[in-house]
């Protein structure tokens, strides 16, 4: 019993207030205690005895003191019609917590329902629950409904993976995530922490658990999050496209609150000690290898009972959170990045070294490309403005016609004769340079960066040097923006031009020389 002032206990009259205040009047403990003249310790100690006694409101209101002091004092009812109250399931409370809907009030009602001639009150059922629950494991004591949450985070320990061929060693990161309600657990192991990967096993989770839950909780991983905020943490783009696609919300854990994350870290603690622990003398050669191997211990760690409660992670998932999880959509995910990008005066944009067109009107302009293995997306304002097949050839064009205006000369500033005067005030041999440029593209606008890059060379080096250097260019057959700048940087514009024959004069209709843009 806690401390009460002289070791005496309180009179009944004083007892008595204190149920009154907190039955008829409702008042807090430290509300009654400042009313009583006494330690809020002592008001929580008179009423805990007397929930241990079961005594109800009804009940204490018409006792007298003498009564209510006997049955304070034996902590229970009188040995003369002694009963005992029955008590509830609480594993059985436990899992209902955990379908949709489902409170404690109700399961109280169901329990009174089924216990009409005695049974403790709301209050007390609450309570006695929560001390029921203490006795679990840190991640259980969470209630989490079923499909509602999917808690996901990397290993902190790896595993190596040995090259057969060279024997380098190679480390694997161990992804694992786990539902909510059922603690049912996914893992595998990727090469790295990329975009690509964190979201590939993310694919992967759901197609093991074969649904999608209504929340995805990471930590705040930079593949996952572009910033970290207690309050608005920022998405990745291709992650919150991936999360579209899927039906569900990405939402995740609050920096600095570990509760937030408890059920990935102890899911993460499990893997760790029940798969790769058991991993720690194997040896592997590859990353199929090393998955097939995780998934068997998988089957064993979902399929082992539960120590403090029935069943095991697989039959909890069969039985209460694989109907509750949403349905896989009928197309799996196809990674796509994003990337934000400015239009150069020639209406193209660069990804990856590789140039695609856009409507000339959006020049200098950003906009941002979604692209894919296969496809390129370009958004200006959230709008679809055009869409391209996927090329890797570095420093080529893929061009729409119907991007380019229909005459130069009068929608644009930049023009082949504009990039040639200006050339021109460089030397001779820079103009020819510039010109050489834009007669060997299928659309002279296809040359205007490489043209600008080249004069933009004279603002470093001065005028005579890139002059020079575009004179050598031209001797060596090597009109190209790099090969100039290399000339440059490597000091070769100040030698001696190399002595080369005249090389033969190729005539065709379909050439255009210098002057066609004079």
């Amino acid at each position: 019993m806690s401390r009460r002032r002289k070791g005496k206990e309180l009179s009944m009259r004083k007892v008595g207030e204190i149920f009154r205040l907190s039955v008829e009047c409702g008042k807090t403990n430290r509300e009654i205690a400042r009313s009583c003249g006494i330690s809020h310790t002592v008001v929580n100690d008179y009423l805990r005895r007397a929930r241990e006694a079961g005594l109800s409101e009804v009940e204490i209101g018409q006792m007298s003191e003498e009564e209510l002091k006997d049955r304070l004092k034996a902590g229970g009812l009188p040995e003369t019609g002694k009963r005992r109250r029955p008590q509830a399931d609480w594993r059985k409370v436990y899992e209902e917590l955990k379908k949709k809907s489902v409170t404690l009030q109700l399961l109280w009602e169901e329990y009174k329902d089924a216990n009409p001639e005695g049974c403790y009150r709301l209050s007390q059922f609450c309570e006695l629950y929560r001390q029921w629950k203490k006795k679990l494991d840190v991640s259980m004591r969470q209630t989490h409904k079923a499909g509602e949450k999917m808690f996901v985070d990397y290993a902190g320990q790896t595993v190596p993976v040995i090259d057969p061929e060279t024997g380098a060693e190679r480390q694997a990161d161990i992804f694992v995530a786990v539902l909510g309600a059922s603690n049912y657990t996914f893992s595998e192991a990727v090469w790295d922490q990329s975009l690509e990967s964190w979201i590939g096993s993310h694919i992967r989770a759901f197609e093991y658990f074969e649904g999608v839950p209504e929340i995805v909780v990471p930590d705040n991983l930079k593949a996952g999050v572009s910033k970290a905020c207690r309050y608005e943490p920022d998405l990745n783009p291709s992650y919150h496209e991936m999360a579209v696609h899927y039906g569900t919300a990405v939402i995740p854990a609050r920096v600095v609150k570990p509760r937030d994350k408890a059920k990935v870290e102890v899911g993460v603690q499990i893997v760790e000690r029940w798969i790769l622990a058991a991993l720690r003398n194997r040896t592997f050669f590859s990353l199929i290898e090393l998955n097939e191997t995780i998934g068997g211990l998988l089957e064993k760690l979902n399929t082992r009972p539960f120590k403090k409660l029935e069943g095991s992670r697989r039959s909890w998932f069969e039985t209460m959170e694989r109907s509750a999880l949403k349905a896989l959509p009928a197309e799996r995910y196809v990674l796509a990045k994003w990337k934000r990008a400015t239009v150069g005066i020639d209406y193209h944009v660069e990804l990856e070294g590789h140039y695609y067109s856009v409507p000339h009107g959006l020049r200098q302009q950003e906009v941002e490309l979604r692209y894919t293995s296969t496809t390129v997306e370009i958004l200006f304002r959230g709008k679809r403005i055009a869409s391209h097949l996927r090329d890797s050839r570095r420093g080529r064009h893929t061009t729409q016609s119907e991007h380019m205006p229909k005459s130069h000369q009068q929608y644009l500033d930049w023009t082949p004769s504009r990039i040639l005067r200006w050339a021109g005030t460089m030397g001779e041999a820079t103009r020819k340079v510039a010109g050489t440029i834009l007669t060997s593209r299928e659309h002279p606008e296809q040359g205007y960066r490489s043209c600008l890059g080249i004069l933009r060379l004279g603002k470093h080096y001065g005028k005579d040097r890139l002059e020079a250097a575009c004179a050598r260019a031209l001797a060596i057959g090597a009109s190209r923006y790099k090969s100039i700048r290399s000339i440059l940087e490597n000091g070769l514009d100040r030698e001696a031009l190399p002595e080369t024959g005249a090389g033969p004069t190729i005539v065709h209709t379909n050439l255009r020389g210098a002057g066609y843009y004079g």
